[in-house]
């Protein structure tokens, strides 16, 4: 276990539950109001409930995840963050939510770094923690949207980032749980290369219809980071 410094907030990690920028970017993209009741699924080690907690965050935030370890350490972080209380971290696993602790149709908003590949894919080489965190092992997509969808008040969003090739997977999991695709964005290294990352948002019991935003880009021509990637870790 290390520490790790999120702003004003110090944050425990490990070697088999740490965080990328695709967190950073997802918080960012979700920003809840503050009157918002918030589940994270998927959660680990509290990263993206945690950038939450960096400036006003929501009147509550679930955090969920199937991994003791990962929730022991989100559970260290909140011991020694006052700012972090509004967080609950939810040992469990998420195919059987919502139960006593998350009320069905109780969450104004739900966001989810999901294992971005199938199960049927290598993982040979990961420990058992990072392969369950990675590899569709304990959940899939659809799991994943199933339990947002019973989750959410009506109306309520679903904010997920996933890889591109998996983009078709996502809308037909949304959909099939009645969460309608609003609005995706793209992420991308650099302009003339191809995006490693989407950013989607879905409202619960929507009208079909949905935007293709302005892409985010991460580095410039020179390799300098963009605007875009500085506001990801103000």
């Amino acid at each position: 276990m290390e520490q790790f410094s999120l702003g004003k907030i110090n944050m425990y990690v490990s070697d088999d539950h740490r965080f990328g920028t695709d967190a950073f970017l997802l918080g960012k993209y979700a920003e809840p109001h503050r009157n918002h009741v918030v589940c994270d699924l998927c959660t680990g080690c509290g990263i993206i409930p945690l950038i939450f907690c960096k400036k006003e965050p929501p009147k509550k935030i679930y955090a969920v995840d199937i991994q003791q370890e990962a929730i022991e350490l989100l559970r260290a972080t909140i011991r020694e963050n006052e700012v972090c209380k509004v967080i609950e971290p939810v040992l469990g696993d998420l195919r059987e939510m919502p139960n006593e602790t998350i009320a069905h149709e109780s969450a104004d908003m739900v966001t989810a770094n999901p294992p971005y590949m199938t199960s049927g894919s290598g993982y040979e080489k990961l420990s058992r923690a990072q392969a369950v965190a990675r590899h569709e092992l304990m959940c899939s997509i659809e799991d994943v949207c199933k339990t947002a969808s019973a989750m959410l008040k009506y109306g309520g969003i679903l904010k997920m980032c996933h890889r591109p090739e998996r983009l078709a997977d996502v809308i037909c999991a949304m959909r099939g749980a009645n969460i309608e695709p609003k609005s995706v964005t793209f992420v991308h290294n650099m302009a003339n290369e191809r995006p490693w990352l989407f950013l989607i948002s879905g409202k619960k019991g929507a009208s079909a219809g949905m935007n293709i935003e302005k892409p985010v880009i991460l580095r410039n021509s020179d390799g300098s980071y963009t605007e875009d990637y500085l506001k990801l870790y103000e």
